[in-house]
């Protein structure tokens, strides 16, 4: 059965039929659960005991469920990952296909499907995945190995380590791909009550459990994720040896004597994997940056079981690197390509910003994880802004296209792409978003947490009584939230309302941005009608009460258009600013812009912003309407003014939809922070072509923005790697016969990181009539890296010009700009 043709029955995830039935399925799983004695000291009210009824979150999850979740199942299917498993068990012939961590992507699908089966029962979906489990569970062998890539090795393929087992611990994947089948089997089992793939799980983690440990072997997993599938499914069957393994895994992070590898002398894998200290004596956040959130999720949830306080000291400390010193005001995380990494404290660039959506996603996670661990509203004030932005922008509106990096600017925009062969960031996506109802709300002893504000019914039980809260909101376009409340009896409890910070005149927790100026807008409390004072308390508005059924609540939350600063350490935001209304962040798009060039713009300090409510586009949005100023060079290389443009911005999240255009985040407030439009030389006019193989951007060869070094790839580039050792050339051809006597030149480079390089020689040559012919040069030819390169040579007139270009042996060449005067 093809997944794409399933039919999904009910029409709404919401309703009571459905959800007492949920609960019916989930009571029996949940009572076959073991009770752990430690966890987190506040219980989030589960996502399946909350409805969601909000304008701009159901829509969201209908589109989740009845769109992305199929289109992944048929991606699974279409490229291999799932044909992968019932070749491994021998029901069909086959090789293997994709990546060797391909697993990992149908084990969060499936988690996700479990999730929407507890939202939303489906018979056909529920027999879809029994048939799948069936082919995984056949992958399994006998003693509860499971990894597709080294059951299907051959002579032709085999994957990182080769064909022994646990050959490439930090490399294989091999325990990242289980850590996620074990939430797949938990997710599973409390969806269905079904043991099918709980016992695939249980079966591998004991495996696991036998090869690793004190007694055995002590390397920790390349790429975490284990240490929360462990948690997990200690917390279902209770058995003690999932979570010390856990704890173990972690521990031997950093140990320099352990004994790893198939011959017990396998050395640390560094700070990319987070393995370059013990994780209690980590204090910033290094490495790829989902590997780090995983990681840092782990550790929260093994210091809540177990009370090890060294684990939470050091998240905190990390946390408060993060929030200081790395975070994008999208909430955004792992600024820089390479590695899919953290950069070094305030390098946060906009143009070649990383913010992968995996990264937005874990980083939610591990929020939600402090929050419940500590009761402050800053780590939702974090969740808040992911959601609505660092994450939101991952997914397009009709759900079934994704990003993977997420730029806070791009000179002539992206687009979503419809699945990767590295698909982590679709398969998360499909997981997360049917769970993000359980972020809204919280209990702890007599207190309930309102921690999202969205329209939505949540059952819960307060002190022994039953309680139902209800949520009226046009949330996040207006700042005014109706709760009901309603206890089954009249009783005496806590309401805590979370006040974000952008109500607060706090951008961030951590100071990294600040409101241009204070708002003097007050948050407005009434309960009962009475109007009441506003006292927080770690981020919360505490009102206790005894209340009774139909007690109302109103918050009001002041929602202006507010321009955001950044910390000057940071480079990239030195004169500019940024807009945010309530908890989302605007961008401007090309489109929206007369002549495109959002980068060119100044917007002036006391310039008014405008709100509008565009109810046709982008799903509906209220946009931020006003004028800046646009900037271009004159050919002398002036900047001037070139006019006033009208501008409207639109929520970062929903840029990209309607064609490739630039885009920015931040605005330059002064001319030093602007690109220019370029002067109209003859470059500009001509038009481009190189030889064959060449990758990227031709215009932006003769933008006359230099970059700052060889390796900045933010000033766009053109390269043809991966050739290597041979002639490559790019060409002007110009509309009339012209007289030029010079050429600048900028190369780009790469080494070490990658194998493009500053050229071995070049030349200038141009047109005379059928022939290219070289110019009589009054200049050498330089090809030294980080500078502009100028060459005059004897005037010509001529109607093309080209450049020959020689590469290395061993590597490529690249050019950033190239002038003609």
């Amino acid at each position: 059965m093809k997944f794409a043709k399933l039919s999904f029955m009910p029409e709404k995830l919401s309703g009571s039929l459905n959800i007492c039935l949920v609960l019916i399925v989930l009571s029996a799983a949940f009572n076959a659960s073991a009770q752990v004695k430690k966890d987190y000291s506040i219980s989030p009210v589960k996502f399946t005991e909350v409805d969601i009824t909000d304008q701009f979150w159901l829509p969201r999850m209908e589109t989740s469920r009845k769109v992305t979740l199929p289109y992944a199942f048929g991606q699974c299917e279409e490229t291999g990952r799932i044909s992968n498993f019932a070749k491994a068990g021998g029901l069909v012939d086959g090789k293997f296909e994709g990546i060797f961590f391909n697993d990992s992507d149908v084990f969060k699908v499936v988690e996700g499907a479990a999730y929407t089966l507890a939202l939303a029962p489906d018979p056909k979906l529920e027999k879809y995945l029994d048939d799948l489990i069936v082919k995984i569970a056949a992958a399994q062998e006998d003693d509860g190995y499971l990894y597709t890539a080294r059951t299907l090795q051959s002579d032709k393929y085999s994957p990182p380590g080769g064909k022994e087992r646990w050959s490439d611990i930090a490399h294989g994947h091999e325990l990242y791909n289980v850590g996620h089948m074990y939430e797949a089997a938990v997710a599973h089992f409390q969806a269905t009550g079904k043991r099918t793939l709980l016992n695939v799980a249980i079966k591998n983690a004991d495996l696991v459990c036998s090869v690793f440990g004190p007694d055995g072997r002590h390397d920790p997993p390349g790429c975490q994720v284990i240490e929360i599938g462990l948690g997990r499914l200690y917390r279902v069957t209770g058995d003690q040896k999932y979570l010390k393994m856990a704890k173990f895994f972690l521990d031997q992070r950093g140990n320099e004597n352990g004994k790893r590898g198939l011959d017990g002398k396998g050395g640390l894998y560094g700070e990319y994997s987070q393995d370059h200290k013990p994780v209690v004596e980590q204090d910033e956040a290094v490495g790829h940056a989902v590997r780090a959130a995983y990681m840092y999720c782990g550790m929260a949830d093994i210091a809540a079981l177990t009370g090890d306080s060294g684990y939470v000291q050091a998240i905190k400390k990390i946390w408060n690197n993060i929030a200081e010193k790395k975070l994008y005001i999208t909430a955004g995380i792992g600024a820089t390509r390479r590695g899919e990494a953290f950069a070094k404290n305030y390098e946060l660039p906009n143009l070649t910003a990383y913010n992968e959506t995996c990264a937005a996603i874990s980083y939610a996670m591990f929020n939600h994880r402090m929050f419940l661990m500590t009761g402050e509203g800053k780590y939702m004030d974090i969740v808040e802004r992911i959601l609505y932005n660092g994450f939101l922008s991952g997914i397009s509106l009709e759900g079934k296209s994704f990003f993977y990096p997420n730029p806070l600017a791009s000179l002539n925009g992206h687009s979503r792409s419809p699945w990767f062969s590295c698909a982590c960031c679709p398969s998360n996506i499909v997981r997360f978003v049917p769970s993000i109802p359980g972020y809204a709300y919280a209990t702890k002893d007599n207190k309930i947490y309102v921690n999202l504000y969205m329209g939505s019914t949540a059952r819960m039980v307060v002190g022994g009584n039953k309680v139902v809260v209800k949520q009226e909101t046009n949330f996040p376009w207006d700042g005014k939230v109706r709760i009901t409340v309603e206890p089954e009896e009249p009783t005496t409890f806590e309401m805590r309302l979370r006040i974000p910070g952008w109500a607060r005149n706090e951008v961030t927790p951590g100071g990294l941005y600040s409101y241009a100026e204070k708002s003097d807008a007050k948050v407005r409390l009434k309960v009962r009608g009475k109007t009441m004072p506003i006292r927080l308390h770690d981020g919360y508005v505490a009102v206790t009460n005894k209340w009774k059924h139909g007690d109302v609540i109103e918050l009001d939350m002041p929602m202006e258009v507010r321009r955001v600063l950044c910390d000057k350490r940071v480079e990239a935001n030195v004169d500019k600013v940024a807009i945010e209304r309530g908890p989302i962040v605007y961008c401007l798009e090309g489109h929206d812009v007369e002549g495109g060039r959002v980068l060119s713009l100044i917007l002036e300090d006391d310039v008014e912003l405008k709100t509008v409510k565009k109810s046709n586009l982008l799903g509906g949005v209220i946009t931020v309407k006003g004028t800046a100023a646009s900037m271009q060079r004159t050919p002398e290389g002036q900047i001037i003014k070139s006019g006033q443009r009208e501008f409207t911005a639109i929520p970062y999240y929903a840029w990209a939809h309607r064609g490739r255009s630039p885009m920015t985040v931040w605005v330059a407030r002064n001319v030093n922070a602007t690109i220019p439009a370029p002067a109209k030389t003859i470059a500009v006019r001509a038009k481009i072509s190189t030889s064959k193989g060449s990758k990227g951007r031709l215009d932006l060869l003769s933008d006359q923005y230099n970059p700052k070094k060889s390796n900045d790839p933010s000033a766009g580039f053109l390269h043809w790697w991966p050739h290597k050792n041979t002639k490559e050339w790019v060409q002007y051809d110009f509309d009339k016969k012209e007289a030029v006597s010079q050429v600048r030149v900028y190369w780009f480079e790469d080494v070490p990181n990658g194998e493009v390089k500053v050229p071995l020689s070049w030349k200038v040559l141009y047109k005379d009539g059928d022939k290219w012919k070289p110019v009589q040069k009054l200049d050498p030819y330089t090809v030294d890296k980080d500078m502009e390169h100028s060459v005059k040579f004897i005037p010509i007139t001529t109607d093309a010009m080209r450049l020959e270009i020689h590469s290395h042996e061993r590597y490529s060449v690249g050019l950033h700009e190239w002038s003609v005067e």
